[in-house]
């Protein structure tokens, strides 16, 4: 029997209820859709415009004007805009500094002189000087090369060697200074230019044995990976005893970034590994320390991190916490990014007022910072409770009631939610005077081995990925203290050597017994 039930038609409630659905769905989508373009922007801005992110004060106050009611200009802590001009006199200094940089170097001098015949004026009397016409050029010599052959005498007694009784030595060798690389043809210098090359001006291995091989010598970069290798054996010795003086401090900055080691056990050679950096704040010696380890893992900072107690200042990378007696400080840098990010993914046309309101409020901690920046770290205690913390409560009521009005899944509501979430690490500033608000001593620190990174690309073992994190060790720290990395390397590599164990303190980069010539003219 055939079934002529009919399907029962829908009532106009579910009717409504589809709408409202399909309404909702489309108000996600469109929402969805608003987020992808504003990426979209945010990326294009990243790929063609600017880099920095420091805000002209000037273009922001007309977006306020435009975009902001009056409540929202009503900041009295805000700083005022100032017009900066440049006199004309200003322009005539920097050609007189350009002059000064050449100060210090050896000068050659060359005369033009009239010959004796035109010394006569044709009139029959004598010419004399009244004067000189003074240009200066610099004169760059390329790289030489060249060999120091050591011939060491050895002397013998004829008599002792005939009638001696053996108390007194038949032979005796002149006095040689130990060398930092016996067995090998490599120098100091030669060793030093090379680890300067590759490691402050990332030029890869290879690129060196082709300069090399222009010169004259043929020297394939497997001799020049052997020396940075046998290197590490004095290198070593300084690193450690640099980790020992910095985890002695009350203030380390870190950081980590990605690198690629091609052989490394149980992993594939496109995975990636970690450099991580540690290094010393505004106070004390200029430290700055990496650390290969293959992974990201927050078992890395708590075991190389042993033993120091204080602040450790980060992004905000869940990896460093729960290390044992340390208090976590955020940066701020990365905070304001995010408002940062905000504002350009909305677009020049369509600006996000309150993107720019919560950039505000982070510019004005930074200006805050370069005011206090020369005050001891007493007084700037002092001073960040009086201006900087009345700043931060106004932030906060600012980020809580702009959550519950923001989208969440949008460049505003990220940068809003980041600040709330680590709230106190980014408050943990105002604890001490010698904090500073953001992580980019660091992020500086870090930058030139991203830099080398880009030239030679991957490290195939993990023994030379340490090799690397020691020597970069090595220049960076030279560099923080105001040394030439080829000429303090040198330095390292003819005396130590010849030096004692217990000496090793004095051939640490911020040593007074470092010798001058190793000390660059502007620090």
């Amino acid at each position: 029997m055939e079934n002529t039930a009919k399907t029962p038609e829908p009532t106009e409630y579910s009717w409504q209820e589809r709408a409202l659905k399909a309404e909702a769905e489309l108000a996600k989508a469109l929402k969805r859709l608003e987020y992808l373009e504003a990426q979209i922007r945010l990326l294009t801005a990243k790929r063609f415009g600017r880099s920095s992110e420091k805000t002209n004060k000037n273009q922001l106050q007309l977006f306020e004007d435009a975009f902001n009611e009056a409540e929202a200009n009503a900041e009295p802590f805000a700083p005022e805009p100032e017009l900066v001009s440049v006199a004309a006199h200003q322009r005539s200094k920097s050609k007189k500094k350009k002059a000064a940089d050449l100060e210090g170097l050896p000068e050659t001098v060359i005369e033009y002189r009239l010959p004796e015949e035109e010394l006569t004026c044709s009139c029959g009397h004598e010419r004399h000087i009244i004067g000189q016409e003074v240009t200066k050029e610099l004169v760059v010599v390329p790289a030489q090369f060249s060999v120091t052959k050591h011939v060491q005498y050895v002397y013998a007694c004829r008599h002792c060697e005939n009638h001696g009784d053996g108390t007194t030595p038949a032979v005796v060798k002149a006095a040689k200074p130990n060398r930092a690389f016996p067995g090998s043809i490599a120098s100091p210098s030669a060793v030093a230019h090379v680890i300067e090359e590759k490691y402050v001006m990332g030029v890869p291995l290879y690129r060196q044995e082709q300069q090399w091989s222009r010169r004259g010598v043929n020297l394939s970069r497997q001799n020049m990976a052997n020396w940075i290798m046998h290197a590490q054996h004095w290198l070593q010795p300084i690193y450690d005893r640099m980790k020992e003086k910095l985890l002695a401090q009350g203030i380390i900055y870190a950081d980590e970034t990605t690198i690629q080691v091609l052989k490394e056990d149980g992993k594939k050679a496109e995975s990636q590994s970690y450099m991580w950096l540690y290094r010393s704040g505004r106070d004390g010696p200029g430290i700055v320390l990496f650390e290969y380890q293959p992974t990201r893992s927050g078992e890395h900072p708590k075991g190389f991190l042993k033993g120091f107690k204080g602040y450790l200042v980060t992004d905000a990378y869940a990896g460093y916490n729960g290390i044992p007696d340390v208090t976590r400080v955020s940066c701020w840098a990365h905070a304001r990014r995010g408002f940062d990010e905000a504002v350009k993914a909305a677009g020049k046309r369509a600006q996000d007022p309150k993107a720019l309101e919560g950039l505000k409020f982070c510019n004005a901690l930074f200006d805050i910072e370069r005011e206090l920046e020369d005050l001891d770290p007493k007084e700037r205690f002092e001073q960040r409770l009086q201006r900087s913390k009345p700043v931060l409560e106004a932030f906060l009521a600012w980020l809580e009631k702009t959550s519950a009005e923001c989208v969440q899944q949008s460049h505003l509501g990220k940068a809003v939610s980041y600040c709330l979430k680590h709230w106190k690490e980014l408050n943990n500033f105002l604890l001490d005077g010698r904090l500073e608000l953001s992580n980019n001593r660091a992020e500086r620190s870090i930058k030139p081995f991203v830099i080398g990174r880009k030239n030679f690309l991957f490290c195939v073992t993990p023994r030379g990925a340490r090799a690397s994190a020691t020597t970069y060790s090595i220049v960076e720290s030279a560099k923080e203290n105001g040394l030439k990395p080829y000429e303090y390397l040198k330095y390292l590599f003819t005396e130590l050597p010849n030096a004692a164990a217990k000496d090793l303190d004095e051939f640490l980069p911020w040593s007074e017994t470092i010798p001058d010539y190793c000390r660059t003219a502007r620090k």
